[in-house]
């Protein structure tokens, strides 16, 4: 029988990101593993004839939320058995996914030449962040792991916003890159199209009035970014808020183009990072 040529399919698909190692997949043995992991895994029982990979578009780290990330598939089926349709790979996989927060959202046939990664024009993140917290206790339990509440008192938002500016367009982003095993190979130069900050709703925060919290989101889009470049963007951000730095000193960081000139500990954490979107 004429073996037909795999189906590939786009799938999008959200997960809490703080129970895994990241997005990518890993050896079996780690105590966190992968999204990757379990994506790879909910499709197997799909019983494909060759084994299914999941390219995914966007490498989010350990800890990092995704709102949308993109992947392809190729599914290969035993001769005589008809593809599947978007809504019976989105069913499927959704069933063998629980109870792991992964969601897939959508699930559509595209052309073989379709990447994930390659085929992406921008992706767009979002940082949230919760001001009016003295101390990390005071963080609603609702919002633990999906903001970060720096201390130090309110920030300076219109000096954030100043910095950010320096942030537009096309850099060596070398200084806000962290090295990485795969880093040399990558060029730096990345687009930026867009950093807003705005104020933002918390979850239920509005039950909480009596204190005085804020959210705020730094929204992030490119076409794509060196490894942890947003959480470096928005620690040198925050630090301008907080008055460690002032707006010129983010340009500066940029024309010294190196990862060490980068503040010691002053990049966001994992937590209030969310991919938002992979724009195609």
């Amino acid at each position: 029988a004429m073996v037909c040529a795999p189906a590939r399919y786009l799938v999008f698909f959200q997960y809490f990101g703080t129970r895994y190692s990241g997005v990518t997949e890993t050896k079996s043995d780690q105590a966190l593993v992968g999204v990757q992991n379990y994506l790879e895994r909910a499709a197997q029982r799909l019983k494909p004839s060759v084994p299914i990979r999941f390219h995914v578009s966007s490498r989010t780290d350990s800890g990092v939320h995704a709102l949308c990330n993109a992947a392809h598939l190729d599914i290969q089926r035993a001769p005589g058995k008809p593809e599947f349709t978007g809504k019976q790979l989105l069913r499927s996989l959704n069933a063998h996914l629980r109870p792991e927060p992964i969601r897939i959202l959508s699930a559509q046939r595209v052309p073989s030449t379709f990447h994930a990664r390659h085929s992406a024009l921008s992706r767009t993140y979002i940082y949230r962040l919760l001001l009016g917290c003295a101390h990390h206790s005071q963080v609603p339990v609702f919002e633990r792991d999906l903001c970060w509440a720096p201390a130090g008192g309110p920030l300076n938002v219109p000096a954030m916003r100043e910095a950010a500016q320096f942030l537009l367009g096309t850099h060596d982003f070398s200084t806000f890159r962290s090295l990485s095993s795969d880093a040399p190979s990558q060029s730096p130069v990345r687009t930026i199209f867009q950093v807003d900050i705005q104020p933002s709703p918390g979850f239920l925060s509005h039950h909480y009035e009596h204190r005085a919290l804020e959210f705020w989101e730094v929204k992030v889009r490119g076409r794509s970014f060196v490894y942890r470049q947003v959480r470096r963007m928005v620690g040198a951000l925050v630090a301008v808020g907080q008055g460690k730095l002032e707006p010129h000193h983010v340009k500066e960081l940029l024309e010294v183009k190196d990862p060490m000139a980068f503040p010691p500990n002053a990049m966001a954490p994992p937590s209030g990072l969310f991919l938002k979107s992979v724009e195609y």
